[in-house]
């Protein structure tokens, strides 16, 4: 709904009450601006297909056009880097870099899934942590934000390429899971 078709709802519910008139004004915003509560819904996405949708995406922000990095690359980083690039296993931004909020790439939901969006790949859209954060439950027309062309993998490829190297000349990072699983799932999109 348009903000300008809000506002009428609201005017209208409005004289409605002020006339002593409750069940227009219910009967109106119930067929003009009716409530609709939000799902919860937890979804959980594997390293594969989140590696194939910023692959697919291009590796940028597809709200803002920026690009990101992939996620372990980052981690490497802070690996090799504890103090100066450090990393938080929950975000916190006091104690973690902010590159983790501004190049982290997520999976948003072009339509919110808790506004009867569907969970599915056709669905999905590879943004910054910072941009999932602002977008939250709201709609692209809602911010008059748009979405935006996928990125050119053969400009930039998000670090994975560095990555996959990084680990190949240093197999001990395989010796942990985080590492491993995110190497089979660059690996895996490499060769699309």
């Amino acid at each position: 709904m348009q903000y300008t078709e809000s506002i009428q709802a609201i005017k209208q519910a409005c004289k409605f009450i002020s006339d002593g008139q409750i069940d227009e004004a219910a009967q109106h915003i119930g067929d003009n601006f009716p409530f609709k509560p939000l799902e919860k819904s937890a979804r959980k996405y594997t390293p594969l297909q989140m590696t194939n949708i910023f692959f697919r995406d291009g590796f940028i922000d597809r709200y803002k056009g920026h690009p990101l990095v992939f996620p372990p690359s980052l981690r490497i980083i802070s690996h090799y880097l504890p103090t100066m690039f450090p990393y938080h296993k929950n975000g916190k931004m006091s104690v973690g870099h902010i590159a983790y909020w501004q190049l982290f790439p997520t999976i948003d939901h072009i339509y919110p899934v808790a506004r009867g969006g569907k969970d599915e790949e056709s669905n999905w859209v590879c943004c910054s942590m910072l941009s999932n954060s602002i977008k939250s439950n709201w709609t692209l027309q809602e911010f008059e934000w748009e979405l935006l062309s996928p990125g050119n993998r053969t400009n930039w490829d998000g670090m994975l390429s560095w990555y996959i190297d990084q680990v190949e000349a240093n197999k001990t990072f395989l010796s942990k899971n985080y590492f491993k699983i995110w190497y089979n799932a660059a690996k895996a999109c490499s060769t699309i």
